[in-house]
């Protein structure tokens, strides 16, 4: 009977820590909030993807609005991004399918995203990054 006892209370335990192990977010890096607006010859760009890859760990990204206003998201509900060094990309999310034969043509230039030359550096606190492209 007490080696029963024992496996019950032995069980329990294990079942507590797992419980009590924390949050989920426990072991995510330190992050730095960011937003900015993304324009293209002056004009704002809504719905295009703003990407900050940092030289390791997780990228952040977000969406612009009508004004092209965006906020990083790193991981479910939480904003920002790695602290440290990023490459950004800027690209026009794919809405219909390509048609067979063709490659879909991002129309934001190419150095902005596939071939993007863009780097930003990420600092504890609140980040203001706005993005100036110029289609030519």
């Amino acid at each position: 009977m007490n080696y029963l006892k024992l496996i019950g209370l032995t069980t329990l335990c294990l079942c507590l820590t797992v419980g009590c192990g924390g949050s989920a977010g426990s072991d995510q890096p330190d992050l730095g909030s960011v937003t900015g607006v993304v324009t293209m010859d002056g004009e704002p760009l809504s719905n295009v993807s703003v990407t900050f890859t940092p030289t390791e760990g997780r990228p952040s990204n977000g969406v612009t609005d009508e004004t092209g206003k965006y906020v990083l998201g790193y991981l479910r509900d939480t904003q920002g991004a790695v602290i440290g060094t990023h490459q950004v990309s800027i690209t026009t999310p794919q809405d219909a399918p390509t048609p067979p034969g063709q490659k879909y043509k991002d129309p934001i230039p190419a150095k902005y995203n596939t071939e993007t030359t863009l780097t930003e550096e990420v600092k504890a606190g609140d980040n203001t990054i706005d993005f100036k492209l110029e289609s030519k």
